[in-house]
């Protein structure tokens, strides 16, 4: 085989059962090269990465690593081979320090952490990371978490780096000192790969893009040769229009009103701040800011996992006090998507069937739970989300995370609420599977639903969503209409630049009545943008 590639695989394939996640994939990665695989969720990416990385042994094919064939049946030969796989789901111990989570499994060092430390240190100097090796796991942000696995497996000396779904829990500026990083190692002769969904940073990372479909390769093609429409047309095998449609509903009354709530976080600052807001049947509200400023309070809080002060209406009552069951069962469903995809909302060991059953086996009359209902709804939800697995018996923890994030999603919506609390519902999901939910999100809109939706991109919730809320420090920046704000007026929000509950200069940005304003502060803002909607028509 080629000694220039630092990877190449050859005829790999890998069956579950009657499945064949993978099926004669034929993949190279070159020495010094960055290559992003995509594919829809339950494509055999992650499969495939955890064959070269030794979690899977493949059932036929061969690995060749610098032109050798090689055998991988553990992590630990991965490791022999310089290969080291930074996971989704990170693999640490969280009373752990850096250090010792670095060294962990190691013999030659295990009394020594100073020179753990010191040489971890080293390492993240090197390629630009911040590193406090004497940090504890529990202790660290997602960002500082990621840090630790990837000095990991540096430390051991991998010289491919497989990275699955990087960026998934990422800020845009997390996602850019990131991006830095994996350049330097690029030039440093590293070779990695990228496994993502998100096409815009397969465009700015990437050198290559290979595509698998249903197990199978379908092909790569150079970065620089290609566009996010032609990628998603490989990955789907059919034209996608990457297009929402923001559907138009009659303007019905507030499902949920939210006043002057405030909300202490886990190290008792305050999280949200004095926010008032409600929800109207038939609307989708986004909520806007960068990561951690207080949109899982925000989320925990109208759940009723988290004390507040402040005031919380449904339908004109208050919930203040209420159980998360007694919460939903007045109508409201919460589908949050934390950083942790199996750490809240799932049972990781449980089947498709019982997790849907998680919300509704107390309702059982007799002492027997009704295991045929959750059966047949688990499997219209597979049908419906069109999420891969082998059956509704398969534990989530089985399954790929963005067939995970269906489960959950799929779950809440079922229940029929009249109001949907949904935070990152298309985290690591795949473009076909992102628009589904989407739609689906749109179709409960027509329904007369309430929505909070709680996102990343900006362009999405542009998009998808009727008002949008901002959130800067757990302080209410403003409400506005989606089709009258620019992007760059939601960045400014974002960072504080502008609060348009306290200067109400800029009405060009669509201020909404929602953004705390008084009857008279209204009416003058109605009456300018009126005016200008004249102009405009004139």
């Amino acid at each position: 085989m080629d000694a220039e590639f630092a990877l190449e695989l050859k005829g790999i394939c890998k069956y579950f059962g009657q499945v064949a996640a993978n099926k004669n994939v034929n993949l190279t990665l070159e020495k010094g090269e960055i290559l992003s695989i995509l594919g829809e969720n339950g494509s055999g990416k992650t499969t495939l990465m955890n064959m070269i990385s030794g979690i899977y042994y493949p059932d036929e094919g061969h690995i060749y690593i610098n032109g050798e064939e090689t055998v991988i049946r553990s992590p630990e030969d991965a490791f022999k081979y310089k290969i080291g796989m930074i996971h989704q789901h990170f693999k640490l111990v969280d009373v752990f320090t850096a250090a010792q989570n670095i060294v962990l499994g190691l013999n030659d060092e295990k009394y020594k952490l100073k020179n753990v430390s010191a040489k971890a240190y080293d390492i993240a100097v090197k390629y630009g990371f911040m590193l406090d090796p004497d940090k504890k796991v529990y202790n660290m942000s997602v960002s500082e978490k990621q840090t630790v696995e990837i000095i990991k497996v540096l430390y051991r000396g991998a010289d491919i780096l497989i990275l699955d779904e990087p960026t998934a829990v990422l800020t845009p500026q997390e996602i850019d000192k990131l991006f830095t990083v994996l350049r330097k190692m690029k030039e440093d002769g590293k070779s990695i790969i990228i496994i993502t969904h998100k096409l815009n940073e397969v465009m700015a990372i990437s050198d290559r893009v290979a595509v698998l479909r249903k197990g199978e390769y379908i092909g790569s093609v150079n970065t620089k040769d290609t566009t996010e429409q032609q990628l998603t047309e490989m990955m789907v095998g059919r034209k996608v229009e990457l297009k929402i449609e923001r559907t138009k509903t009659e303007v019905q009354k507030p499902l949920l009103e939210i006043r002057n709530l405030e909300v202490n976080s886990d190290d008792g600052s305050k999280a949200i701040d004095d926010v008032s807001f409600y929800i109207r049947g038939g609307e989708i509200l986004g909520v806007a800011g960068v990561a951690g400023c207080g949109q899982k309070e925000l989320c925990e809080a109208i759940a009723g996992l988290r004390p507040l002060k402040g005031l919380i209406m449904h339908k004109g009552e208050s919930i203040v006090g209420l159980s998360p069951k007694a919460i939903i069962e007045k109508g409201i469903s919460m589908s949050f998507i934390p950083e942790d995809r199996l750490g809240m909302g799932l049972c990781p060991s449980f089947s498709i069937t019982d997790n849907v059953m998680l919300k509704s086996y107390s309702d059982a009359k007799g002492p027997f739970v009704d295991r045929k209902t959750a059966k047949k709804k688990a499997e219209e939800l597979i049908r419906q989300l069109e999420i891969v697995t082998p059956s509704s018996s398969t534990p989530v923890r089985r399954l790929s995370g963005g067939n995970v994030q269906k489960v959950l999603v799929g779950r809440e919506i079922d229940s029929a609420p009249n109001v949907i609390i949904t935070a990152y519902p298309v985290r690591g999901l795949d473009i076909n599977s992102s628009y589904l939910i989407y739609n689906i999100l749109n179709e409960q809109k027509a329904k007369g639903t309430g929505i909070l939706f709680i996102g990343e991109d900006l362009d999405v919730m542009l998009a998808l969503c009727d008002k949008i809320m901002v959130l800067c420090h757990g302080k209410n920046m403003g409400v506005v209409h989606a089709d009258k704000v620019t992007k760059e007026e939601l960045g400014l929000m974002m960072t504080g630049s502008l609060n348009i509950t306290e200067s109400k200069k800029d009405k060009n940005i669509g201020i909404a009545k929602d953004s705390n304003l008084t009857d008279a502060e209204w009416a003058a803002v109605e009456k300018e943008q009126q005016a200008e909607e004249s102009k405009n028509e004139e």
